[in-house]
């Protein structure tokens, strides 16, 4: 019995040893003494509020790297809107739980937003080649420019050989992709499968602010993807898109913002397909004020 307890004893001291820097020096020097030559750094930006997607992305980084690390950082320079920052869940210890059941030996780094901005919240403007100004760019305004800011200064800090974001935000890693390709910055970004609710809602952040009604019938969001994909192969995008209005105008529960058709490359909307494109369908709907996102292949 003795024996046990000295084990248990020090399965506990050894799960406490998970390393959570809060500030930026603190991490940058952790590195520069645990790297080598041939040390790789895995790493994936969050803004908290975990999920399996989210932990998907991390056995990614644990498969491929020496190191892993992931950020939980709440960004407020890429929300639009004041009320949607707000809203936005901060579960860091519950995240920080999370992120053990995948392994302890993840690095966390939670920064406030005093260390990464020094006192100026302010977003630098990128110049991404008009992807920026399509589908979210449209409907939030400087979105991109805040998302190009803390990623490009997360980059910074950690100096990653791999960073991992989920294909839900493809328009967001087709950015950092033109980010780094622009800024040359050293790094391989890796797009990694959406991860689904039974129902086929795509895993999100926000789906923790739907009550379970909302987040039950918010599968028609994935099923209409799942048509318009269908639908893809023999009609017009024009049809597929007012197919779709349709479909949630007579679902008074939800608020189409948008839905387009677009080219996977340059992200621009689909006029005439080509058999030498690829596509994908991209959907963002409001479920009372909270808004959710979706993307498919079409092809």
């Amino acid at each position: 019995m003795q024996l046990f307890r000295k084990i248990v004893s020090l399965q506990l001291i050894y799960h406490s040893l998970m390393l959570i820097f809060n500030k930026k020096i603190e991490l940058v020097a952790h590195l520069l003494t645990a790297s080598k030559p041939e040390t790789t750094i895995g790493f994936v930006p969050t803004m908290g509020a975990l999920h399996q997607g989210h932990l998907s992305l991390l056995e990614e980084s644990l498969r491929n790297n020496t190191i892993s690390i992931i950020s939980i950082f709440v960004n407020p320079t890429q929300f639009n809107n004041p009320e949607d920052l707000d809203k936005y869940p901060r579960t860091l210890e519950k995240d920080i739980e999370k992120v053990k059941t995948v392994s302890n030996k993840i690095i966390v780094f939670a920064p406030s937003i005093k260390d990464i901005y020094k006192g100026n919240t302010i977003s630098q403007h990128f110049d991404f080649e008009g992807i920026e100004n399509q589908m979210e760019g449209k409907f939030r305004t400087g979105h991109f420019d805040g998302v190009g800011t803390i990623v490009k200064r997360l980059f910074e800090i950690v100096k990653p050989t791999n960073a991992y974001f989920g294909e839900k935000d493809f328009q967001q890693l087709q950015i950092i992709k033109k980010l780094v390709y622009k800024l040359k910055i050293p790094v391989n970004v890796i797009g990694c499968p959406i991860f689904r609710e039974k129902n086929g809602l795509a895993m999100s952040s926000r789906n923790e602010l739907l009550t379970e009604k909302e987040r039950a019938a918010a599968t028609i969001i994935y099923k209409t993807l799942l048509e318009a994909k269908n639908r893809f192969a023999t009609k017009s995008t024009k049809s597929i898109a007012d197919w779709v209005t349709q479909t949630f105008q007579t679902n008074p529960t939800f608020q189409l913002e948008y839905f387009q058709i677009a080219d996977e490359a340059t992200l621009l909307p689909c006029i005439k397909k080509s058999k030498h494109k690829k596509y994908r369908a991209f959907i963002a709907v409001f479920v009372n004020k909270i808004r959710l996102i979706d993307t498919i292949s079409l092809n």
